[in-house]
């Protein structure tokens, strides 16, 4: 389970409940800043980068979109630079951001992955390549796309596939056999009738939760400031106390 935090503060409490890695939320850390997600500028990425892996002893994977380029000598930079801020993984996604054409090519695709692995090996080899398949947060939901494409950049050199978006037992099921037995990353990103057991059963070997954490928080503060703006202070039921969230960075 590798919990996606979107600041300091969240990085270091789910350190405190015990979590062995975390990654971070392009969305989350974008509503944080006050942007849309996937309209963040790579400089301020990597300098939130920076904050999160100093902010934690715990190894931090970086959701690095799409790279911040389009071809493939841009991934690679982009990656050298993401290498240079300590993160200890980093994911690099397929998709293009253009409405019409949503997925890259699976030969442009190959190509840029190979350009972060490039980057990986020349630095030292040690930083975990995650490769994602777009299809189903794309509008393209195409099971046998994303598998084909999981492993091209398996061979491409990334060392764990995330398709995001699947979800039944039998998308998770076809998509680990695939690509066997290099790791699947599943996002979990809503309430699922899956437990983490019947999720490990299936062959998952990592769960992340995407932006799930900074909606849940951002769902309390927007029921508490609605209800402000109304001339009531009930949203505040449930809030941690003053005294807990010191203690929890007080030391």
């Amino acid at each position: 389970m590798i919990p996606n935090p979107w600041d300091v503060g969240s990085a270091r409490y789910l350190q405190s409940l015990g979590f062995k890695a975390l990654a971070t939320t392009s969305s989350g850390f974008a509503w944080s800043q006050g942007h849309a997600d996937d309209t963040v500028a790579r400089d301020l990425i990597l300098t939130h980068l920076r904050n999160m892996v100093a902010s934690t002893d715990l190894p931090v994977n970086a959701d690095f979109e799409s790279g911040y380029a389009t071809d493939a000598n841009g991934v690679a930079e982009s990656v050298r630079l993401a290498i240079e801020t300590g993160a200890a993984g980093l994911s690099i996604e397929d998709s293009t951001g253009n409405a019409d054409e949503p997925l890259y090519s699976i030969d442009v695709a190959v190509e840029r992955l190979r350009a972060a692995r490039r980057a990986i090996n020349a630095a030292g080899g040690d930083t975990l390549l995650v490769g994602r398949a777009e299809n189903f947060i794309a509008g393209r939901p195409d099971l046998a796309d994303a598998i084909a494409r999981l492993k091209a950049y398996s061979d491409a050199g990334a060392d764990c596939l995330y398709a995001p978006g699947i979800s039944t037992r039998e998308q998770i099921a076809a998509v680990v056999a695939a690509v066997a037995p290099k790791p699947v990353n599943l996002l979990v990103g809503s309430a699922s009738e899956l437990t983490v057991d019947e999720i490990a059963a299936l062959g998952v070997r990592r769960v992340s939760v995407g932006g799930a954490l900074a909606r849940a928080a951002w769902g309390g503060f927007m029921r508490a400031a609605e209800l402000l703006a109304e001339g009531r202070f009930d949203g505040f039921e449930g809030a941690a106390p003053g005294k807990t969230l010191n203690a929890q960075f007080g030391g």
